[in-house]
C-alpha cells in the first residue's frame, strides 16, 4: 500500500465561517478524488483582523498572502481561496490547480421588511465595503429616479446583517454565493441582475492552489476543474488586470456563457468602470467563441479593457485611491 495514502493532506483555509464551508466541500471532493484524509488548516490573514477599509490596507491581496506564505513554506499542501480575493499577478512557485463550478455570482440584497432594490425608499441607507457595488449601485438608483446613501461596512456574514436587523442600516449587499455557501440564501430579499450591477471579477469562483512543484497533487485538484469557470474567471481577471485595478476600484466584471440549445458556442464578457456616485459609467461588453486556451480568454479580457479605455475609463481610474 501506498505509504502517503494514510498521510493526509493539509488544506490551508481562513477561519471565517464562510471560508470554513467552502474549504470543507473542496475538502470533501478531494478526499473522494484522492482516497487520502483532508484536514483543514486554520490560518488568520492581515484582513481577517485587521477593521481597515479593503483600500486602506492594500485591496485583494490581504486575504491571501498569509495563505500563499503557508504553501510556499510547507505547512500546508493546499489551500482554497475566494477567487476575487486573489491579485491578478501568480505567483511562478505556485499555481491554481482547479477552479471549481461557479456559484451564482449575483450580488444580493438583504433588507429590511424583505424589501427589494426598487422597494427601498428614497435616502435608504445600504452598506458596503466596496467601491464597485457604491458606483453601480448609486447609478441604479439614480436610473429609478431616487437617491440612496452607501454606508462603507466590514465584517462577516453576520456582522453585516447585524446592522439591518439592528435598524442601523435598511439594507447591505453581499455575494450571493457566500449566502448560499453558508446556507443563507434565503436572507437575500433581492437578487441584484447583472444587468444592473456587474459583480466583482470572479465573484462567486474558487481558487484550489497548491505549489508548482507538486505535480502528483496538481493532477489531482484538476479533477475539481471547470472549464468554463476558468475561461469566463481567466477573461474577467484579464480584463481587471489591464485596467490596472485591485478591489479598490469600482470595477465589474462578468463572462457568461451563451448557448444554442444544448450547445454552448460564446462567451459574452461585460466589463464596466463607474465614479462613486454613479453618475458616470463605462459599460461595454464584446461577444466571441468560448476560448479554448488560456491565452484566447486573456486575450478577450484585453481586447475588452482596451474598449473601454478608449471610451473613458482611464480618466474614472483616478478614484483607485478612495
Amino acid at each position: 500500500m501506498n505509504p502517503r495514502l494514510d498521510q493526509p493532506l493539509r488544506l490551508g483555509t481562513r477561519r471565517s465561517k464562510l471560508a470554513m464551508s467552502q474549504s470543507g466541500h473542496v475538502a470533501d471532493a478531494v478526499r473522494a478524488i484522492t482516497g487520502r484524509p483532508v484536514e483543514l488548516v486554520e490560518i488568520t490573514t492581515y484582513g481577517d483582523v485587521s477593521r481597515e477599509s479593503l483600500a486602506q490596507i492594500g485591496g485583494t491581496g490581504v486575504f491571501v498572502t498569509a495563505l500563499r506564505d503557508a504553501l510556499l513554506r510547507g505547512e500546508v499542501d493546499f489551500a482554497v481561496h475566494s477567487l476575487k480575493d486573489l491579485p491578478t499577478a501568480q505567483p511562478e512557485e505556485l499555481v491554481i490547480a482547479a477552479m471549481p463550478l461557479r456559484e451564482d455570482p449575483r450580488d444580493a440584497l438583504v433588507a429590511r421588511d424583505g424589501l427589494t432594490f426598487e422597494q427601498l425608499p428614497d435616502g435608504a441607507r445600504i452598506g458596503t465595503g466596496s467601491p464597485r457595488r457604491t458606483a453601480q449601485l448609486n447609478h441604479y438608483a439614480r436610473a429609478l429616479g431616487k437617491r440612496i446613501e452607501t454606508v462603507a461596512i466590514r465584517g462577516n456574514v453576520d456582522t453585516r446583517i447585524g446592522f439591518v436587523r439592528d435598524g442601523e442600516l435598511d439594507a447591505v449587499v453581499l455575494a450571493a454565493a457566500g449566502l448560499n455557501r453558508i446556507g443563507r440564501g434565503d436572507e437575500a430579499t433581492d437578487l441584484l441582475s447583472v444587468d444592473s450591477v456587474l459583480p466583482a471579477p470572479g465573484q462567486g469562483a474558487l481558487a484550489v492552489e497548491c505549489l508548482a512543484s507538486d505535480a502528483e497533487l496538481i493532477a489531482s485538484l484538476a479533477e475539481l476543474d471547470d472549464p468554463h469557470t476558468r475561461a469566463a474567471v481567466t477573461a474577467e481577471r484579464s480584463l481587471l488586470a489591464a485596467l490596472e485595478a485591485g478591489c479598490s476600484a469600482p470595477v465589474g466584471a462578468l463572462a457568461d456563457l451563451l448557448a444554442d440549445g444544448q450547445v454552448v458556442n460564446e462567451m459574452r464578457l461585460r466589463g464596466v468602470v463607474g465614479t462613486l456616485d454613479g453618475s458616470t459609467l463605462v459599460q461595454l461588453s464584446t461577444t466571441g467563441p468560448v476560448p479554448q486556451s488560456y491565452d484566447e480568454a486573456m486575450a478577450l479580457g484585453r481586447e475588452l479593457a482596451d474598449e473601454m479605455l478608449a471610451k473613458g475609463a482611464a480618466g474614472l481610474m483616478g478614484e483607485r485611491s478612495l
